[in-house]
C-alpha cells in the first residue's frame, strides 16, 4: 500500500523512515552545507537513503526538505530556488519509492519567531510555508509531515497553507523536551486537540527526545484525540563527542518502545535525528510481529545478530532472595543508604546488626543527589561479609544503557544476584548547580535489558557467555496521582519480565491494599503475577512525618498518623521516635500476608537501630498474593 490517505483511514499499524541527516553526515556531507540542496547537487547520496529505508521496511519516506523554507534557504542564498528545490526533492522520493511507500513532504519551522515574539506576521509566515508546498505538490507528495514544531501557531500557519492549496493527508508533529512540554509550554495533550481541531489527518510527537518521553507524550495524547498517532522520537539523547553529536540508543530499544507505543495506540512508528536503518529494520520487525505484512519488503536481520538465547536458570537457584519469592516465603529487608566516602567498617557493622535482627536482604539506595559510594561496589562488599544478600537499588538517570550494561555485567563478575531498577529521580540543584539530568534509558526498557542478559544476550543479540541469574525487582509508585499511569507503566515492567515489585514508603496499609486490588481487577485477574513488597518507613520525629506527608511527591501519610507523632513528640523525641517504631510495627502487621514481604528503611530518617526495632517485630506470615 502506498496510499498515505488508506493508510490514516485503516486500522493498521506502518512503518515511517528515520533520519535524513543522520545518513547524509554518516556518507561524508559536512554539517555546514546545505542538506536540501542535496537535492540538486547529489541527487544519488538522497536516493541512496529513501531506498535504504524502504528495504529496511519504511511504508511512509519523508523528503529532503526539513530545511526547504525560504528563510532557511536565506542563510544560504537559496531563497529563490525554494519552489525547485522542494520539487526537485519530492520527484527523487516518488521516483525511488516506486509505489512500494507513499511519499509524505517534510515540512519544518522556519526558524524564526512569530507575533507577537517576533516580528514575522501570521501571513508572511504562511506565504513561506506556501511556496515550500507548491514545490512539494509540483514534485508528487502523497501527503505532508509537518514535524518538530514547538509552536502551536506556527504549526497551524504552516497547515493552513497546505489547505489552502489541497486536501491531501496533513500529519502534525510537535516536539517536546524531557519535561514533556514544547520550548513555548505547549503540552502533548494541548497540541492533540489543536491538530484535531484544524482537521489534522493524525498527530504526533517526534524529535528532541528519546523513546521513553515521546511515549510519556503519546499516551497523554491517546486520552484526548481519535486521530491516528505517529511516534518518530530520536535515538534517545545525544552525547557531544568534540564538535559532533552521536545518538548511542540500541535498535532493540528503539523497537521495544515502539511496540509500547503502539499499545499506547500509535499507528505510525518510526525515528527522527540519530536513527538509522538499522532501527527502522527492528522497528518493522516489531510492526510484522503484531499484524500480517502486506508489503513486498523483505526484512533482512542484521548479519551481528545471532542465536545465542539460553534458558534462564530458574528464580528459585538464582539467590536466596530468588528462593524465598519463588516459594511465596514472607521476605524481610532493610534498607540503607551508602557513605558519601569509602570507609565501608560502620556500614558493614550495621548490615551485620541488620541481619542479626532477622533481615534476608540489605536492600542499598542509591541517592543520586549526591555523589555516593557505587552500590554496585557496595553490594559486591556486603555478599562477601554479612549474613544477608545485598539487593542493589539501581537507578538509569544519568547513564547511557552501554554503561549500564558494563554496570551489571562487573555486578555479575562480583557475585551480586539482586537489582532493583529504577528510572530515577531528578536530581536537587546543590552541591553541583552547573550539572543537568538525562534518561536515556528508564527501568521499564533497562528490565528488558536484563531479562535479555538473563537468557545470555546483550540487546543487539551478542553473546555474553552464561545467564547472569539476576532476580530483578521493579518500583511501584502506589502514591501516583495518575493511577492510570502507574499501573500500565507496572503491567509493562511485569511484561519486561520484573520477579518483584518494591513500594513507595507505606503508612496506610488499607490505601495500599485498595491499589493492589485496582491491579489486580485492571487485569481481569488473570495472568501470573509478581509479589510485591512494602517499603516501611519508621518515623523519627513530628518533623519527619510533617516533611513526608507536605513535600516528598507520592507519599500517602494519613492525618492520624501525624497527630500520634505530634501527641508522642509532645512527651518527648525518645517518646516520638517509640511512636514511630510502633506505627511501623502496625503496618507491616496489617500487611502481612497481603504482601510478599516488607523493606524497612533506614535512610532520610531514624537510624539503623530504628530499623532493627522494626524488624525484631516482624514474623512470618501466611503464603502471599501475587499481582500482576
Amino acid at each position: 500500500m502506498s496510499d498515505l490517505r488508506e493508510m490514516l483511514a485503516g486500522e493498521r499499524v506502518h512503518v515511517m523512515d528515520g533520519a535524513m541527516g543522520t545518513m547524509l553526515y554518516t556518507r561524508g556531507v559536512f554539517l555546514n552545507v546545505c542538506y536540501d540542496e542535496l537535492n540538486a547537487t547529489h541527487p544519488e547520496l538522497v536516493e541512496g537513503v529513501h531506498e535504504q529505508y524502504i528495504r529496511a521496511g519504511a511504508e511512509i519516506i519523508e523528503t529532503n526538505t526539513f530545511g526547504a523554507n525560504p528563510v532557511k534557504l536565506s542563510s544560504h542564498g537559496l531563497d529563490e530556488r525554494t519552489e525547485e528545490l522542494n520539487a526537485r526533492a519530492a520527484g527523487l522520493a516518488v521516483r525511488t519509492a516506486s509505489g512500494r511507500a507513499a511519499v509524505a513532504g517534510a515540512i519544518g519551522p522556519l526558524g524564526i519567531r512569530l507575533e507577537p515574539l517576533g516580528p514575522t506576521s501570521l501571513e508572511e509566515a504562511r506565504d513561506y510555508f506556501g511556496r515550500q508546498v507548491d514545490g512539494l505538490l509540483a514534485g508528487g507528495v502523497d501527503g505532508f509531515v509537518m514535524e518538530t514544531f514547538a509552536d502551536l501557531v506556527e504549526l497551524r500557519q504552516a497547515f493552513r497553507a497546505v489547505r489552502a492549496r489541497c486536501d491531501l493527508p496533513v500529519i502534525a508533529q510537535v516536539t517536546v523536551g524531557e519535561d514533556g512540554v514544547t520550548e513555548y509550554g505547549t503540552t502533548a495533550e494541548q497540541a492533540a486537540r489543536a491538530a484535531d481541531a484544524w482537521g489534522a489527518d493524525a498527530v504526533g510527537l517526534n524529535c528532541s527526545v528519546g523513546p521513553a518521553v515521546i511515549l510519556e507524550g503519546l499516551e497523554r495524547m491517546a486520552e484526548v484525540t481519535r486521530l491516528p498517532l505517529a511516534a518518530v522520537p530520536n535515538a534517545g539523547l545525544p552525547r557531544a563527542i568534540g564538535d559532533r553529536k552521536i545518538y548511542v540508543t540500541e535498535p532493540g530499544y528503539m523497537a521495544q518502545y515502539a511496540r509500547r507505543a503502539i499499545d499506547a495506540g500509535a499507528r505510525i512508528v518510526g525515528g527522527c535525528c540519530g536513527t538509522t536503518p538499522e532501527h527502522i529494520r527492528r522497528v518493522a520487525d516489531v510492526v510484522g510481529a503484531i499484524q500480517p505484512q502486506r508489503t513486498s519488503v523483505r526484512v533482512i536481520r542484521s548479519a551481528g545478530e545471532t542465536a545465542a538465547r539460553k534458558s534462564p536458570p530458574p528464580l528459585a537457584s538464582r539467590s536466596e532472595l530468588g528462593r524465598l519469592l519463588a516459594r511465596g516465603e514472607f521476605v524481610t529487608m532493610a534498607r540503607i543508604l551508602p557513605p558519601r566516602g569509602w570507609d565501608t567498617t560502620q556500614m558493614l557493622d550495621d548490615c551485620r546488626a541488620l541481619a542479626q535482627a532477622g533481615a534476608n536482604a540489605v536492600g542499598i539506595h542509591e541517592d543520586r543527589r549526591t555523589a555516593r559510594l557505587s552500590v554496585l561496589a557496595l553490594a559486591g562488599l556486603i555478599g562477601g561479609s554479612c549474613p544477608a544478600e545485598p539487593l542493589a537499588h539501581y537507578t538509569c538517570r544519568d547513564r547511557t544503557l552501554f554503561g549500564m550494561i558494563s554496570d551489571l555485567l562487573g555486578a555479575a563478575a562480583s557475585g551480586v544476584r539482586n537489582v532493583l531498577l529504577l528510572t530515577g529521580d531528578p536530581p536537587g540543584a546543590a552541591p553541583y548547580p552547573d550539572y543537568r539530568s538525562v534518561v536515556d534509558v528508564d527501568s521499564i526498557g533497562l528490565t528488558n535489558v536484563v531479562t535479555a542478559m538473563n537468557r545470555g544476550v546483550d540487546p543487539s543479540g551478542n553473546d555474553i557467555g552464561p545467564p547472569p541469574g539476576f532476580v530483578v525487582g521493579v518500583a511501584l509508585r502506589q502514591g501516583t496521582r495518575n493511577a492510570a499511569r502507574e499501573l500500565g507503566r507496572f503491567h509493562w515492567k511485569v511484561d519486561a519480565g520484573a520477579h518483584f515489585a518494591v513500594t513507595q514508603p507505606v503508612f496506610d496499609a488499607e490505601h495500599l491494599l485498595e491499589f493492589l486490588a485496582g491491579i489486580e481487577a485492571g487485569d481481569g485477574g488473570g495472568g501470573s503475577g509478581i509479589p510485591v513488597v512494602a517499603a516501611i518507613q519508621p518515623l523519627g520525629s513530628l518533623r519527619h512525618a510533617e516533611f513526608l506527608k507536605n513535600e516528598v511527591p507520592g507519599v500517602v501519610l494519613p492525618n492520624r498518623v501525624v497527630e500520634r507523632m505530634r501527641r508522642a513528640e509532645a512527651r518527648g523525641a525518645d517518646h516520638a521516635a517509640a511512636e514511630g517504631i510502633a506505627i511501623a510495627r502496625e503496618t507491616v502487621a496489617a500487611l502481612t500476608g497481603e504482601v510478599a514481604g516488607v523493606e524497612v528503611a533506614a535512610h532520610r530518617g531514624p537510624g539503623v537501630g530504628a530499623v532493627v526495632g522494626v524488624l525484631e517485630g516482624v514474623g512470618g506470615g501466611d503464603p502471599v498474593k501475587q499481582v500482576q
